[in-house]
């Protein structure tokens, strides 16, 4: 059942990363070159050969920090959503001093997220390439 899922999953295993808002697979990080003399490596085309559960060279965290980096870029566009929110909130404010403010420390707060967002993107970025080989 597993092996089933895992490769219902793995449709686009051909491509690094997916055409939909950037969003990498749970295989990004994941050598996928499979040597058949060697018996190493994942996949052969969309088909799983290989996938190590157990440390001490688990694919487990390679499949997490994919996901990691998924849920953060989906944050970074949440906090672009706020950015927008407050920017209405703001135009709508109508010269209210205490909307006006509300408005504005939404848009930093948002902004804030925005940049923690990429930062860690990029972080996650660079540790699933180093790890994942």
């Amino acid at each position: 059942m597993v092996y089933t899922l895992f490769t219902q999953f793995a449709a686009e295993c051909s491509t690094k990363g997916l055409d939909f808002l950037s969003l990498k697979p749970w295989y990004a990080y994941i050598n996928d070159k499979y040597d058949a003399a060697t018996e190493t490596g994942h996949f052969i085309g969309c088909d799983i050969k290989q996938f190590t559960l157990l440390p001490p060279h688990s694919d487990v965290p390679l499949v997490l920090l994919a996901v990691v980096d998924d849920l953060l870029r989906i944050a970074g566009l949440v906090a672009v959503g706020f950015v927008i929110v407050g920017a209405i909130k703001y135009i709508t404010s109508q010269g209210q001093p205490e909307d006006t403010a509300n408005a504005q420390s939404t848009i930093i707060n948002a902004l804030l997220g925005l940049v923690v967002s990429i930062v860690a993107v990029a972080f996650v970025s660079f540790l699933g390439s180093k790890l994942g080989g």
